[in-house]
């Protein structure tokens, strides 16, 4: 079926615009020769100027809009990608400040604990001689170590004089004899006296000479106000 709209209509506004002015400039060189009497050649018609709006410049407007949109889509794309790259970087380095505080607040392991002090060895035991000097040195140190009073010199004497420094001497002969009660050791010192001047840390031995030494000076303290007082039998 034949279309009831005329060719004209079916153009776009383009193209109707474009018709228009191919118009306008055809009625214009038609005005122009009549006025001239008919006279103007071809190459005056051809001298007059066509309409600045034409279908052909209307289209390189829409191009050179065109290129511009898509240039400007072009930037907009490319800051757009800058802007993202740079927010990246921030939000990168935003993690790392979290990850460096979160290792900074790790909790330390307790220093190892420090093994306690050693115990000070036991001073060594002092170690004296086993003869009269080294008895008496012996003696003295126990009995000033209990505050008893005597002097190296005042044990030596009274030792000398009632046994010539010998700790297996006895007296057999004298009332305390004769008793039942001899005087025995380096001291001449008889059982029931040693056992009630027993000094602690000695032995109960009476024929031990340190033990004798010690429990004699400690009754001759008691008596006579230290064994150095004593020049005679006591």
């Amino acid at each position: 079926m034949r279309s009831t709209h005329s060719g004209y209509t079916r153009l776009s506004k383009v193209h109707k615009f474009s018709a228009a002015g191919l118009t306008a400039a055809a009625a214009t060189t038609v005005v122009f020769a009549a006025v001239s009497g008919g006279t103007a050649s071809a190459a005056d018609a051809h001298a007059v100027k066509p309409v600045a709006w034409s279908a052909g410049s209307f289209g390189e407007t829409q191009q050179d809009e065109l290129a511009k949109q898509v240039d400007a889509a072009a930037k907009q794309a490319k800051a757009d990608a800058a802007a993202k790259k740079a927010d990246a970087g921030v939000k990168a380095k935003a993690e790392q400040e979290r990850a460096s505080r979160s290792e900074a607040r790790k909790p330390m392991k307790p220093a190892a604990a420090a093994k306690p002090a050693a115990k000070p060895a036991a001073p060594a035991k002092k170690a004296y001689a086993d003869n009269l000097d080294g008895w008496i040195r012996q003696s003295l140190d126990i009995l000033h170590a209990k505050g008893v009073p005597a002097s190296y010199e005042g044990i030596k004497r009274n030792v000398m004089r009632e046994s010539t420094g010998n700790p297996r001497a006895i007296n057999d002969w004298d009332v305390n004899a004769v008793n039942g009660v001899p005087s025995k050791g380096l001291l001449q010192i008889i059982d029931p006296t040693f056992k009630a001047y027993h000094v602690e840390g000695t032995s109960w031995d009476i024929w031990d000479p340190v033990a004798n030494i010690t429990a004699s000076c400690n009754y001759a303290a008691d008596k006579y106000g230290s064994m150095d007082n004593v020049n005679s039998a006591y």
